[in-house]
This record gives structure tokens, sequence and C-alpha cells, in this order.
């Protein structure tokens, strides 16, 4: 079988010649070659060095095709949107109708004309993946547009979170991140890690006010003295155009933060393994963050927000903690109950976490694109 991907994932040309792209899409792509015989990914190619979290393909039965880079902020870049368009719907109907199914990865800026295309305009079997917030309630008009399209739609779309009213034809799907070899060294590690102070945090995305960066040094710098005293590091990985003005706060706060910017994912465990908590409170657009599960499977119990799905998997006390309120105070409390946390209290929160890191292995993603989609 031949699948074709259609996507705004950033690609990069290394000196040697080789295409990276975007590594949590890439390895999802990379354990899709396990189902199908070729896959073609229409992406976008950028220029510049590409970041440390950018991964190569591990196998020759996938090609990259670059389709028109577009997208970005302000009234040029929303234009290059529609005056790319033509070259982007030429490449995908070429590839697309010689395929026997396809994916296109919303929402994204090239959805909002590509979805109506590929639903009026192909026969060829796909199916949607709506990565993003499939709840939220005042989403920008291009994501509104495309999620009304979705659940008007005859072929499966596949979303996070499980909904009392989503539409028969869309599917709950956890995007996969882990490896059955991530599970057994993410129990080793589990198998010798305690809650013994300096207790450190670490927290793994974008760098940016709405991911509640901001809030996470607030939280820490209002914490009692005898509080702060029981934390090691807290440590940040990403980057973003903000990451100066979280330094200068940072450096005021009287914790150790550090600010790691983009890592490979090989060093982003290695900070799982000293970390016993995982800091999100996001106030952003979310469907279920890949990080949160692979923070849980190192044994880093998560202290989140109640956006989109999260709070389906996250229970407070069961499996991390959930912010009730997503503001400094309600944050600074949850950072001192975990910090006194009783040692088998946190065994018992890692161990029950198990379960839902099950849900994010691409065995586990394989099987259900099998049973749902392929069937």
């Amino acid at each position: 079988m031949k699948l074709v991907i259609i996507s705004h994932t950033e690609h990069y040309q290394k000196s040697d010649g080789s295409i990276v792209g975007w590594g949590p899409t890439v390895t999802e792509i990379n354990h899709l070659t396990a189902i199908f015989d070729d896959i073609v990914h229409l992406g976008m190619l950028y220029a510049g060095e590409p970041p440390a979290s950018a991964l190569p393909y591990t196998s020759s039965k996938i090609k990259f095709v670059n389709i028109p880079v577009v997208g970005g902020t302000g009234l040029k870049n929303k234009l290059k949107i529609i005056t790319a368009a033509p070259k982007t719907m030429q490449l995908v109907n070429r590839y697309v109708s010689a395929s026997d199914y396809f994916q296109l990865r919303t929402p994204t800026g090239i959805g909002v004309y590509l979805i109506p295309y590929l639903t009026w305009f192909t026969r060829t079997p796909g199916w949607y993946k709506y990565a993003g917030n499939w709840k939220q309630t005042s989403a920008p008009l291009g994501y509104a547009f495309q999620r009304w399209f979705l659940k008007k739609q005859s072929r499966k779309v596949t979303i996070n979170g499980a909904w009392n009213d989503q539409p028969q034809h869309c599917e709950t799907f956890e995007n996969p991140c882990l490896t059955k070899a991530d599970l057994a060294f993410g129990k080793a590690i589990m198998s010798t890690k305690r809650m013994v102070n300096p207790i450190n945090f670490c927290y793994v995305g974008r760098l940016e006010t709405p991911k509640g960066v901001g809030r996470i040094i607030e939280a820490v710098t209002a914490l009692k003295s005898e509080d702060k005293a029981k934390l090691g590091t807290i440590h940040l990985v990403g980057d973003g155009a903000e990451r100066k003005d979280f330094e200068t706060q940072a450096a005021l706060s009287g914790v150790n933060f550090k600010f790691h910017g983009f890592l490979s994912r090989h060093s982003v465990v290695e900070i799982y393994k000293v970390c016993h908590g995982f800091l999100m409170p996001t106030t952003a657009s979310e469907g279920f963050p890949k990080v949160l599960a692979e923070a849980m499977n190192f044994g880093c119990v998560p202290i989140v927000s109640n956006i989109s799905s999260i709070g389906q998997y996250i229970k407070t006390d069961e499996t991390g903690f959930v912010l009730l309120d997503i503001n400094t105070d309600a944050l600074s409390a949850l950072i001192t109950d975990f910090a006194n946390l009783p040692a088998n209290d946190y065994l018992r929160l890692v161990s029950n976490g198990q379960d839902v890191v099950k849900r994010f292995t691409f065995a586990y993603y394989n099987d259900h694109i099998k049973q749902a989609i392929l069937n």
C-alpha cells in the first residue's frame, strides 16, 4: 500500500544534502512503514540550519516532496497561502491520485482549501488528522472553518479526546511518541527513581506566554524560602522570541532555572531522568501534548492545565495534578504540595500513569490505524 501525507511540517536540508524534519512528526512517519510499503510526505522545506530536534527519515520507503512554504502572521503571509495554492494543489493531485490512501494533517493554513479539495475532487480513500483542540471555543477563523468542515465529512477524522457530541466518523486517537524500547527504558529508570530532595522540574515546548512559561517562573518566584530550598533545577527545553525576557525573570526567582534551547530527543530524555515533575500550565490551544506522555514514561509527574483532552488522561492525585484555576497562586500551591509529597505517593502517581503512557506507543497507534482506518 502507498500512503501520501500532506502537512506543513518544517524540513531542512543539511550540508550533506540529506533532509531532516520536525522530530516528532518524522518519527511517527518512520513507524508507519510497518503498515505501508511506500510513503510520500508532502511538506515544507525551509532555509537555514535545522534545529537539534530535527531528525532524518530512517527508511528508503519514505520520499519527501517539498511544497511551497507558507504560513505565519500578517496579511502578506496570509495572502501567500492563496497565491501558492495552485502549485500545492498540483502536487497534491499528482501524488494523491497515485496513492492508495492519503492523510492530511490539520489544522494548517493550507487546510482551508485542501480539506474541501480532497473532499470534493478525489476518490482516493484517506483520513484527516486534527491535532489541535477539538473543543476550542474561540478558535481562529481558519481553524474553526476546518473543524466545521471536518465534522461534515464522510471520511474518517482522528481527533484528540473523547467527546459526547463527536460525530460518528470522528475517531479518538492518541498521538504516538514512544517505542517499546522507551517503555522498557522508562521502567528501568523508575525502578531506582525516588522522591528525594532536591526536587527537579522540567518543561518542554515553545518558550512563550500562552504555554505558561512566564507563569512557571512567577509561581516559583512566589514560593516561600523554605519551599524554594527543596527545589533543585527547573529545566526549560525549547526556544522562542520571549526567551531572553524569561531568562531575566528567572534570574531573580531565587531558584536555579536552566534554559537549554532546542535539544535532541536523547538529551531531553536525560533531563526527564533527573526530574520528578513536569510543568505545563498552558492556556494555549492544545490537543494532548506528546511531551506529557514522554515525561510520564520517565517518571515525571505532570502538573498541568485542564485544556482540551488533557484532563481526560491526567487526574488529580491519580496520574498527576490538574490546575483548577490557571494562575500563579494555584500553580505555586501545587508545586509546594508536590515538593512535600511523601515518597510512596510519588511512586503511586508514577505507577498509575503507566496505563496512560501505553496508549501513546507507536505500536498502539499503528494497530488503531489498521482497525479504524484501513478496515
